[in-house]
């Protein structure tokens, strides 16, 4: 438990780091600001407290550094909620495909009779595998995992497997 608590301790450290010391410059023409809806399984691997999870992000078009920040908020069908911010990095493979790691520090909501994840502060990451459409839209698939870093008395932890479609926000105004 103890490196788990220092691995999401340099993580956060890192990240924080880079965004406080690398001016925000804008992005490539081809890296344009997102809205990203998601929809999916809330602990499907352990299936504690499984529940519908629908999430969107809001995805920024400027870089800090190699990073791009981000916003989430996601609401699960058994009452729990997860609002964060944090940072991603697109990696583009050809013109189609895109593979996004993404951290954030979370505050969570709604502990239950069958999952207590712990603590208020969780750390979301997550990796998601896109295809990108030519309007540059793109239809993922992304797994995340959430963590309190062994902040709190327990730190059982819980995976989350959503579809997103992601869309540049001037398509959408």
């Amino acid at each position: 438990m103890l490196k788990r608590f220092y691995f999401n301790f340099v993580v956060i450290f890192a990240a924080t780091t880079a965004a406080i010391a690398v001016p925000s410059v804008p992005a490539r023409a081809d890296d344009p600001a997102m809205l990203s809806f998601g929809v999916g399984a809330f602990d499907f691997n352990r299936q504690k407290d499984q529940g519908a999870e629908f999430r969107l992000d809001y995805r920024s078009d400027y870089k800090l550094g190699p990073f791009k920040p981000f916003l989430t908020a996601a609401g699960v069908s058994n009452a729990m909620s997860f609002v964060g911010v944090g940072v991603l990095i697109d990696v583009y493979f050809g013109k189609r495909f895109v593979v996004t790691p993404s951290f954030a520090p979370t505050w969570w909501q709604g502990k239950t009779d069958d999952l207590d994840l712990g603590h208020a502060l969780e750390f979301r990451s997550q990796l998601e595998f896109a295809y990108r459409f030519d309007d540059r839209s793109r239809l993922g698939l992304a797994v995340s995992h959430s963590s309190n870093a062994s902040l709190g008395d327990t730190n059982p932890g819980t995976e989350t497997i959503l579809v997103n479609y992601s869309v540049p926000i001037g398509k959408l105004f």
